[in-house]
C-alpha cells in the first residue's frame, strides 16, 4: 500500500487510514447508531491486515468508547500502528453533551485519560480536534507541546484550523499535520488551507472523503429514510430533502467512472489527488468496509476523469443553490 510523508514530520502514513468515529456507537451527541464492539476490533485488525499502518480516534467518540475498543484491538500490534488522537472535547459523568476545553489543566487530563484508554505509554500524533474556545488555542497548544517535550506525544496536529489560527499557534510549536473535512462535496480547503499547509510542511490528512457515507455508493433514499435518531446523519442537509436527491443522483453518474470500482473508492481517490493531501481517514465498522476501500489509494484518477467529476459536481451544485 502507498505511502506518503506527513508534512515535515517524517511520519510515513500509508495513504489510507482507518477512521474510527463511528465504532464509537450511539451513546453521544454525535453518535452514528449502534455498533457491537466485536465488529469494531474486527475492522482495526482487518485493516491492519490489508496493510494500513495508522489509526484515528478522539476521546469525544463514544465519550470515550472509541479509545477503549482502539487499545483493546491494537493489544500486542501497538508497535507496529502509528495511533493518532485528539483533545478539546470534553463531557461531563452521565451526560451526552460535549463541551469545549482548552485549558491547560483540561487538556493535561484529557492526555492522561486518552493514554489510560489507549493502554500505551506514548501517542503518535496528538490533535486539537477543534479550535474552540478560540481564545485558548495558544494555551491549548502550548500543554501539547509540554507533552511532547516529555514524551508522552511524539507529534502534534489539530483539526478543523484556519490559516489564521495555525499561524498563532505555529509560533508556539511546529504543526505536523492538520485534519480537515473534504471531499467532492465540501472543498473549502483548497483555495487558501491547502496551499498554506504545502508551502509550510504540514501533512493533511482528510476526514469525511466520503461525506460521512453518502458517496459509499451503497446509500438509498430508504436507508436514509430509516436512520435512526440517535444517528446524527439524520439531521443534516446531505442525507435530508432536496440536497439528499441532488446527491443520490450524482452517485449513480459518477459509477460509470468508477468503471467497475465502487463509488466509495472513487471518491477516495480523488480527495487523494490533490498533492497536498498525505492522506485520507476511511471509516470502517465492519471488516467488508474496509476491504473495498483500502485500495482506494493505488488509483490514480486520470485528468479526463477529473475533469468529468468537476462537471457533475458543478451540475450538483446548480440544483442545490436554490436551497443552499
Amino acid at each position: 500500500m502507498k505511502r506518503r510523508v506527513l508534512g515535515d514530520s517524517g511520519l510515513e502514513l500509508t495513504a489510507v487510514g482507518l477512521g474510527t468515529w463511528a465504532i464509537g456507537g450511539p451513546d453521544w451527541e454525535f453518535g452514528w447508531g449502534p455498533q457491537d464492539d466485536q465488529d469494531s476490533v474486527a475492522a482495526i485488525h482487518r485493516a491492519l491486515d490489508l496493510g494500513i499502518n495508522w489509526v484515528d480516534t478522539a476521546a469525544a467518540y463514544g465519550l470515550g468508547r472509541s479509545e477503549e475498543v482502539v487499545g483493546k484491538a491494537l493489544r500486542g500490534r501497538r508497535e507496529k500502528v502509528i495511533l493518532a488522537t485528539k483533545c478539546s472535547l470534553t463531557w461531563a459523568p452521565g451526560e451526552r453533551a460535549i463541551r469545549h476545553n482548552l485549558k491547560a489543566v483540561s487538556v493535561r487530563a484529557e492526555i492522561e485519560a486518552s493514554l489510560r484508554r489507549l493502554a500505551t505509554d506514548y501517542i503518535d500524533l496528538y490533535q486539537i480536534h477543534w479550535p474552540n474556545p478560540e481564545p485558548e488555542i495558544e494555551e491549548g497548544w502550548g500543554e501539547i507541546a509540554r507533552a511532547v517535550k516529555a514524551g508522552k506525544i511524539r507529534f502534534a496536529g489539530v483539526s478543523n484550523f484556519s490559516v489564521a489560527q495555525m499561524k498563532r499557534i505555529a509560533k508556539i510549536h511546529p504543526i505536523a499535520s492538520l485534519q480537515p473535512p473534504y471531499s467532492m462535496l465540501r472543498r473549502d480547503v483548497e483555495p487558501e488551507i491547502l496551499p498554506f499547509c504545502k508551502a509550510n510542511g504540514i501533512g493533511v490528512i482528510c476526514y469525511s472523503p466520503m461525506q460521512m457515507g453518502i458517496l459509499s455508493g451503497r446509500f438509498t433514499r430508504e436507508r436514509a429514510a430509516a436512520l435512526p435518531g440517535n444517528d446524527q446523519r439524520s439531521k443534516r442537509a446531505d442525507y435530508t430533502e432536496p440536497v439528499l436527491s441532488a446527491n443520490l443522483d450524482l452517485v449513480e453518474k459518477l459509477r460509470p467512472i468508477a468503471a467497475g470500482r465502487s463509488v466509495g473508492e472513487l471518491a477516495i481517490a480523488w480527495v487523494l489527488r490533490r498533492p497536498e493531501v498525505t492522506a485520507a481517514i476511511v471509516g470502517a465498522r465492519r471488516p467488508s468496509q474496509i476491504e473495498e476501500l483500502a485500495t482506494a489509494s493505488e488509483w490514480e484518477l486520470s485528468p479526463a476523469d477529473v475533469r468529468r467529476i468537476d462537471s457533475l459536481l458543478s451540475e450538483r451544485e446548480k440544483r442545490i443553490k436554490p436551497s443552499a
